[in-house]
């Protein structure tokens, strides 16, 4: 069966098999937690060395779980990690591998029938990465190109609706993760790389001459990026976003946002120059959990 095929008809499998979740009666009974991460999703979720993983969205759920226990009185919390994909991350979240998903999902109507999604951290916007001395700088420039993108995102579907209404066609090429999305412009294989703009600048950070790379092109869409639950579970859910509300309202979340994106970080210590957009300074004024079909609409 094709990949996304299998991966629809096993989610459409879990989602039906599935009773109201109790993540906090699971955490409180086993005194463990197990947080799905990315490796390579920019400044907001990375693996750092094996069994490591640092970023934005990474830090916040900590923070996140460090509330959790003092909200079931638990004296330890042992947190787990788990590397999802952009493929196999809603079905892991299902059938419970992992408990909150932290890395770069996008809340939309079609991911809410299978998952529930706290209030959005980070609003997105996608662009593609092109090698500087391609002279590509526009969607228009990039017809008959090789276009890479990464399995199971929403990125080249976004740009591929783009392109069809501009009258341009290209060509998709697939990475399984950002990394390798990466790799395939790197090594010629792709002229450009289409995914948010966070993902593009860390990787870009993270290459051997960040200089030959530049994020170019018009704003293909704007995304709010979420972390990741299981749905039917309201008091985690609740637990969650008072959390993060929390850390809205106090500033806490703007620091976190100027260490991971404006701040040299590991491994190269190298910064992402990348500041908050309108839309995520938006969002943490006004928290919410609307998906991203609320922001085509405006």
């Amino acid at each position: 069966m094709h990949t996304a095929l299998f991966v629809a008809a096993l989610v459409a499998t879990l989602a039906a098999g599935a009773v109201q979740a109790d993540t906090l009666a699971k955490i409180k009974d086993t005194g463990t937690v197990t947080m799905g991460v990315r490796e390579s999703s920019g400044a907001l979720s990375y693996k750092v060395a094996e069994g490591e993983y640092a970023g934005f969205h990474v830090e916040i759920c900590r923070r996140v779980l460090a509330d959790v226990q003092r909200q079931l009185g638990l004296p330890r919390l042992d947190v787990g990690y788990r590397a999802v994909s952009s493929q196999n991350r809603i079905p892991l979240l299902l059938n419970s591998s992992i408990d909150i998903e932290c890395g770069s999902t996008t809340n939309s109507v079609q991911r809410q029938k299978d998952v529930a999604f706290a209030v959005t951290t980070f609003v997105e916007q996608t662009r593609f990465a092109v090698k500087v001395n391609s002279g590509i700088g526009s969607l228009a420039q990039l017809k008959g190109k090789r276009v890479s993108t990464t399995t199971g995102t929403t990125a080249v579907q976004v740009m591929r609706q783009q392109a069809r209404a501009a009258g341009i066609e290209f060509q998709p090429v697939y990475g399984k993760d950002h990394a390798d999305s990466f790799l395939l412009l790197q090594t010629g294989r792709a002229d450009a790389f289409v995914m948010d703009s966070q993902i593009l600048a860390g990787n870009i950070s993270q290459a051997a001459n960040p200089a030959d790379y530049a994020i170019v092109g018009e704003v293909l869409s704007v995304e709010p990026i979420a972390i990741m639950l299981r749905k039917d579970d309201p008091a985690f859910k609740r637990a969650v976003d008072e959390s993060l509300i929390a850390m809205m309202k106090s500033g806490e979340i703007a620091r976190l946002y100027d260490r991971w994106f404006m701040q040299p970080i590991p491994p190269a210590n190298r910064p992402m120059g990348l500041p908050p957009s309108d839309a995520t300074r938006a969002a943490w004024a006004e928290p919410n959990d609307r998906p991203v079909e609320a922001y085509l609409k405006k």
